[in-house]
């Protein structure tokens, strides 16, 4: 018998916490991750394309809680892991991809607040990667040279580096400001003044509201703005990749907000944004750039208001004549996220009860038996088939093991069978399927 992997208490707990409050955890879910194979294998191989000058778009499209968030989160980790820079964020009323009032410059900020590395996760990571930059190439300088620092010759060495890597940027859109910028930071850099590295960074994250603003404080003409922050983003990935990473990757969540938008002309702006960035991608526009959109498919397919109600996209998006459920096209641009199996989610709660034992210090007392009772349950409610969602089910079955685990006399079997436990499955299930004709009735 296979030896199970040991869970660090501090990843076991924020796993648990995270899975039973309903979200997906930053960390640990090499521990947790079943099924989606096909799905991870068909974004990895959009991976090895970004890393070879390429890019790529993406949508996965699934219910409420059928683990999009979890897919997003395990690809995240694992191009961090191959040298990547992240950057990712829900969209909301506030932030979206187009809008009058600065929603999309509001997005953008976002990105940029949670721009991570393999050695900055948690977000925050632009300066670093800006200081590492300069680090590497005094380093490749002086490799090359074999100059020091102190030497008249090293840093004018060092400036004709740099210069190269940013009149590689000047050919794109906004490059020559961009470029004007990045030589602004090189130079503060050098010279120790952290207030014009500031005020560059601060200019980076969008937070210039202003033309006379930036003028003033770094004589610059342009600012990020709600119409051209998409284009930033293309500048940075090829900038990136010049610094010394494998490219950028976008991951945007939440495309229901774009759906909610009341406003038919809104909405379409929106949708616009989205086709401008899948045709830069397929195009060649873009290079080093990985772009991935979640959203339910209600958000996506209805014709009314979702993204199929742009045709342009429609036409682009829409599944061929010979897909179907069990022939997949994987390499297509939208991934549809088809329920985990009965027996995908058994493994999955072995998983959980072997971490939650661990981390609390005792013997797993609920048997394989009680395990596949459980699932059997869960799957037997009354369209299970289609309405039955992973966050659903883990959240009882962690609350099942918390409960056993704080009080010992309680018997599985009397639980599982309890008629309290049917009827929540039972309203459970009436109300996922209200919900999805009702959700978004706006």
């Amino acid at each position: 018998m296979p030896q199970k992997r040991r869970v660090p208490k501090r990843i076991a707990q924020t796993v648990l916490n995270s899975l039973k409050g309903g979200v997906v955890p930053r960390i640990g879910l090499p521990y947790i991750t079943v099924g989606r194979k096909a799905e991870i294998e068909a974004l990895l191989h959009d991976v090895d394309v970004i890393q070879e000058g390429g890019a790529s778009f993406r949508f996965i499209v699934g219910r409420y809680g059928s683990g999009k968030s979890f897919l997003l989160q395990t690809i995240r980790n694992y191009v961090m892991d191959k040298n990547f820079v992240v950057v990712d964020g829900d969209l909301s009323p506030e932030r979206r991809l187009q809008g009058s009032k600065g929603q999309g410059l509001a997005t953008y900020r976002e990105l940029i607040q949670n721009l991570s590395t393999k050695t900055r996760p948690e977000g925050g990571a632009l300066t670093l990667i800006l200081d590492r930059w300069i680090n590497s190439v005094q380093m490749q300088v002086s490799q090359e040279t074999g100059l020091n620092n102190d030497d008249p010759k090293f840093e004018q060495a060092v400036d004709q580096k740099i210069y190269g890597v940013i009149s590689s940027l000047n050919e794109l859109v906004h490059g020559f400001d961009f470029a004007k910028l990045l030589n602004m930071y090189y130079h503060a850099y050098m010279s120790g003044d952290d207030e014009t590295k500031a005020k560059v960074v601060k200019w980076f994250r969008g937070e210039y509201s202003h033309k006379t603003e930036a003028k003033k404080e770094l004589g610059v003409d342009i600012i990020i703005s709600d119409s051209d922050w998409y284009e930033y983003l293309k500048l940075f990935a090829t900038f990136f990749r010049q610094a010394g990473y494998a490219g950028l990757m976008i991951m945007i969540d939440e495309l229901v907000n774009i759906y909610k938008i009341p406003n038919a002309i809104s909405r379409q702006y929106n949708y616009e944004k989205i086709l401008t960035m899948y045709n830069d991608t397929l195009q060649g526009k873009a290079k080093y750039l990985g772009i991935i959109m979640c959203g339910t498919p209600q958000a996506i397919e209805d014709r009314r208001r979702g993204v199929y109600s742009y045709e342009a996209l429609r036409s682009r998006l829409a599944t061929g004549k010979f897909a179907q459920a069990g022939a997949r096209d994987m390499y297509a641009p939208v991934i549809k996220l088809e329920p985990l199996t009965a027996e995908e989610m058994l493994v999955l709660t072995e998983k959980l009860a072997d971490m939650h034992a661990g981390l609390y210090g005792y013997e797993r007392t609920i048997t394989d038996d009680d395990l596949a009772q459980f699932i059997k349950i869960e799957y037997a409610r009354v369209g299970a088939d289609t309405n039955i969602t992973p966050r659903e089910i883990i959240r009882d079955f962690i609350e099942l093991l918390d409960i056993v685990w704080q009080n010992p006399q309680t018997d599985i079997q009397t639980l599982l069978n309890s008629d309290q436990f049917s009827y929540a499955k039972s309203e459970a299930v009436s109300d996922n399927q209200e919900k999805d004709y009702t959700e978004f009735q706006i």
